[in-house]
């Protein structure tokens, strides 16, 4: 499909989805944040729903200025994903092995590693800039000062909720590595010091919404969020890595036989701020939950742990901000789906896939996400489909 186009109060709202189908408390954060004084465009990708503040699947772009809680407190969150030379012939009929060794190997929900992972011994790990990305912790928020001996361990892990790394197939049975994860508790605390800055500003006060405080170009506060928001989604990039290079090596020992081969790595941000330029205008655009699609430029979306999920190639469609969904997008809360569904339903809904199939993560069962399929088609003018994947292990936090 093509967008819907809404009114809004400064610049239109356009969406890549029906409206009808989007919540009344999304449709009117979208509407909210269409009165923000700096805002230049506002591009709503199919995946839409409520969030803190800002919608998840929203694509804002600002002259002079960032909204923090329009990127998330999970800053830099997104995906990689690399194919291997490895098959389906390939794999053993017990997947609960490969699965264990991947829980052994990658930390997962609140866990971290005993001692921070030296990237030098992860192959291939390319390790210029480490030392400098690490040098400059000392320049961010003195909130967040005393986290460094846990940020450092950290740095290589999971994390809950809807991240998560799965070994999958594409329509030729070639397996695929795949996973999503972000800048772990650091960001997020980075994301609060800088949310509550904001909101006591001045220039905030009048705003129809506080969680839409922003930061304004030349102030010592948008200096000190940009210096802290890049270094988070450094932290973010480098996290995602660290955790291939540990997969790739769990996978590099389970398979030995076979002496697996990894391709190019295809990485990219969902929740993140980018200095960009439309229409001769220099812009700071928004990305919460949704993917950069410029021209030929590889990007991952996500179904749900029972689901296919994308490997696409964008279309550099302007009217979006050369943006795509970030995945299927909920279509219900979290405590929602915990009424609605039993552990017997995501048995049922992940049959097929090793993976949890317990009360912990019944929030994150299929049934309580968006059809991705449908919700790819809607997008037809922001991607094309590269290699459609299927998970067979799936690790949840």
């Amino acid at each position: 499909m093509s967008y819907v186009e809404l009114p809004g109060a400064k610049v239109p709202i356009r969406m890549w989805t029906d409206p009808a189908t989007v919540e009344e408390g999304a449709l009117q954060q979208l509407r909210n944040v269409a009165t923000l004084p700096w805002i230049k465009g506002l591009a709503v990708m199919p995946d839409v729903h409520y969030g803190k503040g800002a919608t998840v699947g929203s694509v804002i772009a600002m002259r002079g200025a960032v909204c923090p809680a329009a990127v998330g407190v999970d800053i830099g969150c997104g995906m990689s994903a690399v194919k291997t030379s490895l098959t389906a012939n390939d794999l053993p009929g017990d997947l609960s092995r490969l699965r264990s060794r991947i829980e052994q190997a990658i930390p997962v929900g609140r866990g971290m590693h005993d001692d921070p992972v030296d990237p030098g011994r992860l192959h291939g790990f390319a390790t210029s800039g480490w030392d400098d990305f690490w040098t400059r912790f000392g320049g961010v928020a003195d909130a967040v000062k005393w986290r460094e001996e846990r940020a450092a361990k950290q740095m290589g892990t999971l994390g809950s909720g809807n991240h998560m790394i799965e070994l999958c197939l594409d329509q030729s049975d070639a397996v695929w590595l795949m996973l999503h994860s972000g800048s772990r508790n650091i960001g997020k605390e980075l994301a609060e010091h800088h949310i509550g800055v904001a909101q006591s500003l001045p220039h905030n006060q009048g705003l129809v919404d506080r969680d839409l405080a922003v930061f304004v170009a030349d102030t010592p506060q948008m200096g000190a969020y940009r210096n802290d928001l890049y270094w988070a989604q450094e932290y973010a990039k480098y996290n995602r890595a660290i955790m291939m290079g540990l997969l790739k090596d769990v996978v590099r020992r389970e398979f030995k036989k076979a002496k697996p081969t990894f391709e190019q790595e295809i990485s990219c941000h969902h929740n993140y701020v980018a200095e960009e330029r439309y229409q001769g205008v220099d812009l700071l655009v928004t990305r919460k939950g949704a993917i950069r699609a410029g021209s030929g430029e590889y990007g991952i979306i996500p179904g749900s742990m029972g689901t296919s999920s994308y490997i696409v190639k964008g279309l550099g469609n302007e009217k979006a901000f050369n943006s795509a969904s970030h995945g299927a997008g909920r279509r219900m809360s979290r405590n929602a789906a915990k009424r609605r569904f039993t552990v017997r339903d995501l048995e049922e809904q992940t049959r097929g896939v090793e993976c949890r199939k317990d009360s912990g993560v019944l929030d994150e069962i299929p049934g309580a996400y968006k059809n991705i399929d449908q919700v790819m088609e809607q997008q037809r003018d922001l991607v094309e489909v590269v290699a459609k994947l299927k998970q067979f292990v799936c690790v949840k936090g």
